[in-house]
């Protein structure tokens, strides 16, 4: 029989993965926007920032989506990891996507990334519908250059980072994925390349970076052995191949893959279960690393690939 106390700690160390701030930000101004939109019968939230130049000229404009982690929300995106400032000086819109609730006291907002993690996997909650409906409206709503939209998340965002990747790659020009790794239920098979971004950190307990048993009792792949089928995915030719190796951080890349596409994979020796760069996401949550800003390289990253 199941201790019920081992089951209750493991839920409450979910919360790890991300802060649990039970508040929903509300943005009146007409850059921004928390709007709710009915997608399979579910009501869906996401905050949207516009950049400050955005109704001064026509041009269509980059989209980055900011998927949050297990018991994260919008506003703990924004606040902690700094990408609506991003967004503002870069120039690009940003939507920050709302994983359902539980149904539980606390409400933990969750994403079904397939084999993780708790009530929208439970439940089967269709989020890539819900992403592909989102970027259909917003592409239909507002100046989104529909072919340079872009997807990042923490944890389980990561997650849904790759399964979004895996089963709507003509929506997406690239991702980037921060301490996570990839666990759809279903084998990878993209219809076309998808350029991969991947910031972890060797000291990441909740998600092991050399795979395992992590936080919530939830079993993850290693993430060598993820971006390994990215690689064969995506048709690359030159396969992880180290750039830099030091006490900082190590940076493998995977080169002359179809389509101009690209695998980049930042190991860093310092920081945890944490945004490189970003701010601690509450009392009991790991020290993000200091030696790579996770916003600013996947910024870099994403502006050199558009969908095809």
């Amino acid at each position: 029989m199941t201790n019920p106390i081992v089951n209750l700690f493991a839920f409450l160390s979910l919360l790890l993965f991300v802060h649990c701030d039970g508040s929903d930000p509300a943005i009146p101004e007409d850059h921004r926007f928390y709007e709710t939109m009915m997608v399979d019968g579910r009501a869906r939230t996401y905050l949207l920032n516009l950049p400050p130049d955005y109704y001064k000229t026509n041009e269509d404009l980059p989209l980055v989506i900011g998927l949050h982690g297990t018991g994260g929300n919008a506003g703990q995106f924004e606040r902690d990891y700094g990408l609506t400032e991003k967004a503002n000086s870069a120039g690009f819109i940003v939507v920050y996507p709302e994983g359902i609730r539980s149904n539980g006291v606390l409400g933990v907002r969750t994403w079904n990334a397939g084999r993780c993690c708790d009530f929208a996997m439970k439940n089967n909650i269709d989020d890539v519908l819900f992403i592909r409906t989102l970027i259909d409206k917003l592409v239909s709503t507002f100046r989104v250059d529909a072919k340079r939209v872009y997807v990042t998340g923490m944890s389980n965002g990561g997650m849904m980072a790759y399964r979004l990747a895996c089963e709507m790659p003509e929506k997406i020009a690239a991702i980037a994925a921060v301490s996570s790794t990839m666990v759809v239920a279903s084998p990878c098979h993209p219809s076309r390349p998808v350029p991969v971004l991947h910031m972890h950190s060797v000291l990441d307990a909740k998600v092991p970076y050399n795979g395992g048993k992590g936080i919530g009792g939830y079993y993850f792949p290693p993430v060598d052995s993820v971006l390994g089928a990215w690689s064969a995915a995506n048709g690359c030719a030159v396969r992880d191949e180290i750039r830099n190796d030091d006490d900082r951080f190590k940076l493998t890349e995977w080169l002359n893959c179809t389509d101009d596409v690209m695998i980049q994979y930042y190991l860093t020796r310092d920081g945890g279960h944490a945004w490189p760069g970003g701010q601690r996401s509450g009392n009991w949550g790991d020290t993000p690393s200091t030696v790579i800003n996770a916003t600013d390289l996947l910024w870099e990253f994403f502006k050199q690939f558009e969908a095809q």
